[in-house]
């Protein structure tokens, strides 16, 4: 299951999540909790689901289908997080992937500055995983994150809000190759990928935490489940098709023939 905001544009959010759900073989279901007007090049538009109409739509996916995964992705609000964290605790989901979306592709910011707290104290606690790009872990750790020296550090500091697994996304840094920094508390790991020349990235980050929710579903470990969703992601971006004249969308269903 993913909760977040529903995205118009570009492949990202909502949109991004089910493909990739479809793709790797899990059925998805979803709660709204924001409407954006999005393409390739600009969000015009934001306009938040009401908290209880958000709790509705979570209680009627889990009361009768439930999830054996579930993610979060564009939640803008105090009052979405606080609700959305509520129902999850109150049907007991462990299996959980948080994706602090926080800035669209375009530079739109996507969280508000007073819902940050709200993440950190309320969802984070409750997260299997947790997959900020550089910028979200500087936010959440409070500091810059510019090399792995300070990835690190803010890894550490995010792993003590209470996420059993910390993956500080890599795309962000410079280098050749893409490295996405994870942490369990004790040990660091890094999942690798080949750099891509292209501008077609719109949705990465929601795919990627997709992924992992669609392997923590089919019974991985974490660990393992993000090391299969970067191979995932890893071609979506190398088989991204130039859509929009803006940042494209990446390319969920590079592996499923004539799709």
């Amino acid at each position: 299951m993913t909760i977040a905001g529903s995205d118009s544009g570009g492949g990202a959010g909502i949109q991004a999540d089910l493909k990739t759900f479809f793709a790797l073989g899990v059925y998805g279901s979803s709660a709204i909790t924001a409407i954006t007007a999005q393409n390739t090049v600009e969000v015009r538009a934001i306009h938040d689901v009401p908290s209880d109409v958000v709790a509705a739509q979570i209680d009627a996916v889990l009361d009768d289908i439930g999830a054996d995964a579930v993610k979060t992705g564009m939640l803008s609000s105090p009052s979405i997080i606080e609700t959305v964290a509520a129902r999850l605790r109150a049907h007991a989901v462990t299996a959980l992937v948080v994706d602090p979306v926080m800035v669209a592709k375009s530079g739109d910011r996507l969280l508000r500055e007073d819902a940050i707290r709200a993440m950190c104290e309320l969802l984070l606690p409750l997260a299997a995983v947790v997959t900020p790009n550089a910028p979200e872990a500087g936010v959440l750790a409070g500091m810059e994150v510019t090399d792995l020296k300070s990835a690190r550090e803010a890894a550490r500091r995010i792993s003590a809000l209470g996420p059993r697994l910390v993956i500080v996304k890599g795309g962000h840094l410079e280098g050749g190759t893409s490295d996405d920094l994870v942490f369990d508390g004790t040990r660091f790991d890094t999942l690798s990928g080949r750099r891509v020349a292209t501008r077609h990235t719109h949705g990465t980050g929601c795919t990627f935490s997709a992924a992992i929710t669609a392997y923590l579903a089919r019974g991985l470990q974490p660990l393992d489940a993000a090391r299969e969703a970067r191979a995932y992601l890893q071609g979506a971006i190398e088989h991204a098709e130039p859509l929009g004249s803006g940042h494209g969308p990446v390319n969920h269903f590079w592996r499923i023939p004539n799709v």
